[in-house]
């Protein structure tokens, strides 16, 4: 009677989502990001690692879009942060965009906090580590995450066999990937970072991907602000996660009320789904020359995100998140 009272008090304590995030099974995810310009991919990775502590992942490698020289070694400091030093990352080895963090804090936490990747030269290229962490995996069960360019996306559905698989990476992603989210676009028209940055690589996997696309745009995370919770709580210290956003949010009026929340929520929809936080728009996403978008409302296999859960609820959501701890190793 004992361990049952424990028990209950247990499951009570942890909440409901805790214990629906255990009756599922974990989400395989791989997470491609910039990691650079800005600073929400540093609440994005915290928020993929506390989904990956509750259950509700399962983290199969970060790979970054941006071929920055700290790039590797900024991913490498939050999986070593949160536990998990061994994960895989991937770093455009060609061509790709070469952009650090505006704030320079990808300089500071590679100074202060322990990795074991020194150079992105120590890293995987990135189409061979898709294509290795794709070929693992059972058919039909990977989400892939982009918070950045698309570079990646688009060089692996070009990609030929080789030693990983005999598919070519348009059939390895039709037999591999369930779902990709991406933080790109704005909607139903407009211009975003992401898309603009490399144009060609957007255009390539917007209109040639064969699955299913949800798009969060701009206009989603533009209303959210997180990060004022985390670096008010003494509670936290000697966290990465805490610094980048003490760092950043005093450098930018636009941030007084907390940092713009794109990379989260995109994330967050890979992981735990939308039905709770959005509705879906369907349609396909069209591309110009300039990297601006449209929607066409006849088309098929896309869908972007149409706020349902008001802000300040979703908000709260993704600064607990945010603010989670690693556990003990």
């Amino acid at each position: 009677m004992k361990i049952i009272t424990l028990l209950l008090l247990f499951i009570s304590h942890c909440g409901a989502n805790w214990c629906q995030a255990q009756q599922k099974n974990p989400v395989p995810i791989i997470f491609d990001t910039d990691f650079g310009p800005d600073y929400d991919d540093v609440g994005a990775i915290a928020l993929l690692h506390a989904l990956a502590d509750s259950g509700e992942a399962n983290i199969l490698a970060t790979i970054a879009c941006n071929k920055h020289p700290k790039v590797a070694a900024a991913l490498n400091v939050y999986n070593t942060y949160f536990n998990r030093p061994q994960l895989p990352v991937g770093v455009p080895k060609g061509n790709a965009v070469n952009m650090p963090a505006w704030q320079k804090w990808d300089s500071v936490i590679v100074a202060r906090y322990p990795h074991t990747l020194q150079s992105n030269d120590e890293a995987m290229d990135a189409v061979a580590l898709y294509r290795k962490t794709l070929a693992a995996q059972h058919d039909g069960t990977v989400t892939i995450v982009t918070v950045g360019f698309l570079t990646n996306l688009a060089n692996l559905l070009q990609s030929p066999a080789d030693q990983y698989s005999p598919l070519s990476g348009m059939d390895l992603v039709k037999k591999k990937v369930k779902l990709l989210v991406c933080m790109a676009g704005k909607f139903p028209a407009g211009k975003e970072f992401n898309v603009e940055k490399d144009v060609t690589a957007s255009g390539k996997v917007f209109t040639q991907w064969p699955g299913t696309i949800i798009f969060s745009g701009f206009e989603i995370g533009v209303e959210i602000r997180t990060g004022l919770p985390l670096i008010h709580n003494k509670d936290i210290q000697n966290s990465p996660v805490k610094e980048v956003f003490a760092i950043c949010i005093p450098m930018s009026e636009q941030d007084r009320h907390g940092r713009m929340s794109w990379d989260e929520t995109a994330v967050l929809v890979a992981i735990r789904g939308w039905d709770n936080y959005y509705t879906l728009q369907p349609g396909r996403f069209t591309i110009n020359n300039d990297g601006s978008n449209a929607w066409d409302t006849t088309g098929k296999g896309h869908f972007y995100l149409i706020r349902k859960m008001p802000v300040p609820e979703i908000t709260e959501i993704i600064n607990q998140l945010i603010m989670h701890q690693p556990f003990p190793a």
